[in-house]
């Protein structure tokens, strides 16, 4: 049986190197990629030429304009001009290559900002969004609504997952760009390196509650995805995404402390009131998710040991 070949739009990032680790360990999958350098996703000509001559039966979409409230609230036109382009560009692509099924990745941040928790897949487009990363979230919203729209009216087997914050190998460990999680790795990281007497200051109260995912268990369940579920089955529930999350948050706060155990960071964490903390609580609803079968495998703090041990062996910034 010839193997079949499936595009990883993405695949030097985060989320998308542990989709390629994932499907290189399926013996039925030939995996196609493409870097930045190559390859300009937000160009439309070049999108479509690369997908109608590489021809693949499958697609995941883990290309994107990502960072941290920092980033969002700054880079406001980037995080939406280059996201709408990106996922347009492929989508379409997708439809018009007739390729056979598409999964789309979203970010948490496309529910609103003062949802009832835990978050549900129907609470999408029911309120107004955080301000800060709202261009971020519109282009995602846009592109979840592109693969419902393309499966109404093309019948496209186009679906999309909504997975809670990521973290792991790969992650961007820059203070200006990053998430909360790798920028408390890297701070902690550095106090430490300091020594007795070293404070961290950090953004906010501390008091948001975070959930998080390790994106090697991300990774395994968009492959549990992509072969369980169709369009079929997730629009007829009459939702538009399936979220992948622990079910599990806690307070940013208890997140420091965590990370500082795990770094050997034992100063005095210190937090700037005057920064804002973002949305105050998101957490994902994934019953959906484990109805389906799949449940995450790996603890928060095992999954920070892992990210801290590769960011050791790894980061050169």
């Amino acid at each position: 049986m010839s193997k079949k070949k499936i595009y990883i739009a993405g695949h030097t990032g985060m989320v998308g190197s542990a989709l390629h680790r994932r499907y290189q360990a399926d013996q039925d999958y030939e995996i196609i990629t493409a870097s930045l350098s190559t390859l300009d996703l937000r160009k439309q000509a070049d999108t479509e030429a690369f997908i109608a001559a590489n021809k693949p039966d499958e697609i995941i979409v883990a290309a994107a304009k990502v960072g941290g409230i920092l980033a969002n609230n700054t880079y406001r036109a980037e995080f939406l001009y280059d996201n709408l382009m990106i996922e347009a560009n492929i989508i379409n692509a997708a439809h018009v290559n007739g390729v056979k099924k598409l999964l789309f990745l979203g970010s948490s941040c496309i529910y609103p900002k003062l949802a009832p928790q835990p978050l549900k897949e129907e609470y999408l487009l029911s309120d107004y969004l955080e301000y800060t990363n709202e261009p971020y979230a519109i282009a995602k919203i846009t592109g979840i609504k592109l693969c419902e729209s393309y499966y109404k009216q093309y019948g496209s087997n186009f679906i999309s997952v909504m997975p809670t914050n990521l973290y792991g190998p790969f992650d961007n460990f820059n203070l200006q760009t990053s998430h909360v999680l790798p920028a408390l790795i890297r701070k902690f990281h550095e106090a430490a390196k300091e020594g007795a007497g070293s404070k961290v200051t950090l953004w906010g109260t501390g008091s948001p509650m975070r959930e998080f995912l390790y994106v090697e268990d991300l990774a395994d369940a968009c492959h549990y995805v992509m072969q369980k579920v169709d369009a079929d089955n997730l629009y007829s529930l009459g939702i538009s995404q399936i979220n992948i999350g622990t079910g599990e948050d806690l307070k940013i706060s208890e997140l420091a402390r965590i990370v500082a155990e795990v770094t050997g960071f034992s100063g005095e964490i210190v937090y700037d009131s005057t920064k804002p903390d973002g949305t105050p609580r998101k957490l994902m609803d994934v019953s959906r998710i484990n109805q389906l079968g799949w449940k995450h495998k790996t603890s928060l703090r095992e999954g920070i040991k892992l990210t801290y041990d590769w960011f050791l062996n790894n980061y050169k910034g």
